[in-house]
């Protein structure tokens, strides 16, 4: 956890550290599962670089998100896009689930989206009054998908939240668009990790950021620590380490060829770099 705005803390998942907890880019749990723990109740907290997806299949439920409180007896479905304050409340009896989406999905996401896209700019909640079953079979195939890996498991999981978010889509009203502009720094964060998605791979150093961006060093870094508590630099690389753990699961490539393709000049230097933000090497994690 780091100290945020006001105050208000910010986790990867609630109650956890800054690690991000697995090497997929989406996270799948039962609302229950962790709300249980804190005694039904999580209070007012961001994600710096997470969306989450709240299924509540039966409450009854509180949500508190941007300042608006929601009450919730029929199903319903809460985005949440990243940096915004929210918190729930839930009755013992709660059924469903939360989906947590990574910076680096939601920004193939909304690419592959394209008119859908603004889906996930803002706040908001959707009654489930029809389709409450298309939608339990499309949770609970991503549930499946994610408690039990098999081949081809990161496409089909991408192509469900597809699905799914092409179905919140549809159910705004016809020409509804994003509302108030976010403020100046949470803009810049926003550009800066767009820009650090397509360029990461290259090393650029934060200086070469802020200068794309029209800010300086110092002040991107501000922003940084404010919106997320880490640094540009320590953003970078969260983000290079994130794709050398997929890349070290998901595919056979060496470490030599890992190296290379996340733009490390010698294997050597990629290898420091993993043991000094893991403390393992890169093999050790294939090890069973």
């Amino acid at each position: 956890m780091q100290a945020g705005l006001a105050g208000v803390p910010v986790f990867k998942l609630y109650g956890e550290g800054s690690d991000w907890p697995t090497v997929d880019l989406l996270h799948c749990e039962t609302i229950s599962s962790r709300s249980q723990l804190y005694g039904w109740e999580i209070e007012r907290h961001r994600h710096s670089d997470l969306w989450q997806l709240l299924y509540v299949r039966r409450g009854p439920a509180e949500l508190y998100v941007e300042g608006q409180h929601t009450r919730l007896e029929q199903p319903a479905i809460q985005l949440v896009p990243a940096l915004s304050v929210h918190g729930f409340r839930f009755h013992a009896d709660i059924e469903g689930y939360v989906l947590t989406l990574a910076a680096p999905l939601v920004s193939w996401l909304q690419q592959e989206l394209g008119v859908c896209a603004p889906v996930l700019q803002q706040p908001h909640c959707f009654p489930v009054a029809r389709g409450g079953h298309y939608l339990d079979s499309l949770f609970a195939a991503i549930a499946e998908e994610y408690a039990n890996p098999a081949p081809g498991r990161d496409v089909l999981l991408r192509s469900l939240v597809c699905a799914l978010l092409v179905w919140l889509s549809r159910q705004l009203p016809q020409g509804e668009g994003p509302a108030e502009r976010p403020e100046r720094g949470s803009q810049h964060l926003q550009r800066f990790g767009a820009l650090l998605e397509k360029h990461y791979r290259e090393h650029w150093a934060v200086s070469r950021y802020a200068h794309q961006l029209g800010v300086s060093t110092a002040y991107l870094n501000g922003v940084c620590r404010r919106q997320t508590g880490h640094t540009a630099l320590q953003l970078l690389h969260q983000r290079l380490l994130l794709e050398a753990k997929r890349l070290l699961v998901y595919t056979t490539l060496n470490v030599n060829q890992i190296a290379d393709q996340l733009g490390f000049s010698e294997p050597a230097y990629f290898i420091r770099f993993f043991k000094r933000l893991t403390g393992q090497t890169p093999r050790s994690l294939r090890q069973p």
